[in-house]
């Protein structure tokens, strides 16, 4: 009898958060990001001690979470090195551009 990879869901899950956290100065995205990626780490090397006792659709869930976590990870840096960047600078609201 197969059973799901570990956690499969939660890392698609963080995943896609991870992405859409971005846009919240990147923390929130960055963390999500994180964490998926340290999940799927786990999950994989589960799987691949013994991939005959895991369905091949979890384990696809797994690398779809870790492939949208890498890209949340990596938009969420940019995000949140441009606000800190920004505030460096001196805008006092870095995403309101129009009103200097």
């Amino acid at each position: 009898m197969q059973r799901d990879v570990p956690n499969s869901t939660a890392i698609l899950v963080l995943g896609i958060v991870s992405i859409v956290g971005c846009f919240c100065w990147g923390i929130v995205g960055l963390g999500c990001g994180i964490a998926a990626l340290v999940m799927a780490s786990k999950a994989i090397t589960e799987y691949n001690q013994n991939p005959a006792s895991f369905t091949q659709s979890s384990f696809k869930n797994v690398n779809a979470g870790k492939i949208c976590a890498i890209i949340g990870t990596i938009l969420s840096g940019l995000a949140l090195i441009s606000f800190i960047f920004q505030m460096a600078v001196g805008h006092s609201n870095p995403y309101n551009y129009w009103n200097y």
